[in-house]
């Protein structure tokens, strides 16, 4: 009798026994954005960048331009082996000589609107120059403008360049100086230096 109790007591306690619980691995974490959402996450901040240098609104239609090459005309400030290059629309502009058979641009809608390179010289005692620095695309002209007595503007001289070459134009006109001196400095703002292996002067006139 006392065996069939101690079994009874013994079955009783196994039955009220929790049995061990199965250890479940920690899950881990995803992220809570989908792939679809990961183009929607905030990009890193990144540097901003500068705006592109602002150039003649013509400079867009690049292939239609030609260049014109020359030796700088102050070679003591300029490195020995580059050349000036200006960019010109021949639309506008057509290459052609000064008097002393140095190349030079004329201006196709405007009479007697030409570019010549120059060196600066004296002027006659009945003119005077107006100086003034101006800057073209990022590039420091020193600009003078030639006046005679009666206050007429004769013609007005660009000097200036980058670290390797420096150069000066003269803008001449016997009319629409404004509008002459406009469409010049459009080819002003385009003034680079390049090696002399790579420039293509125009040959002197015959």
């Amino acid at each position: 009798m006392k065996k069939i109790i101690l079994l009874l007591i013994l079955f009783m306690v196994s039955a009220c026994g929790v049995a061990p619980t199965e250890v479940q691995p920690i899950p881990i974490l995803a992220s809570t954005a989908s792939v679809e959402d990961a183009t929607a996450l905030p990009a890193a901040p990144t540097e901003t960048q500068l705006p592109p240098l602002e150039l003649p609104a013509f400079m867009e239609n690049a292939p239609a331009l030609l260049a014109w090459d020359g030796v700088p005309t102050y070679p003591g400030d300029s490195n020995p082996g580059y050349f000036f290059r200006v960019y010109y629309n021949p639309a506008i502009w057509a290459l052609t000589f000064d008097n002393y058979g140095f190349p030079a641009i004329a201006h196709r809608g405007i009479e007697y609107c030409v570019v010549t390179p120059t060196s600066g010289g004296g002027l006659p005692a009945d003119m005077r120059v107006d100086h003034e620095i101006r800057r073209i695309n990022g590039i420091a002209y020193e600009v003078g403008a030639v006046y005679s007595n009666d206050g007429v503007k004769q013609f007005v001289s660009y000097i200036g360049g980058d670290a390797n070459i420096y150069t000066g134009f003269q803008v001449s006109f016997h009319q629409d100086s404004d509008l002459c001196l406009q469409e010049a400095e459009v080819v002003f703002a385009t003034l680079i230096s390049v090696p002399e292996s790579q420039a293509t002067p125009a040959a002197p006139a015959p």
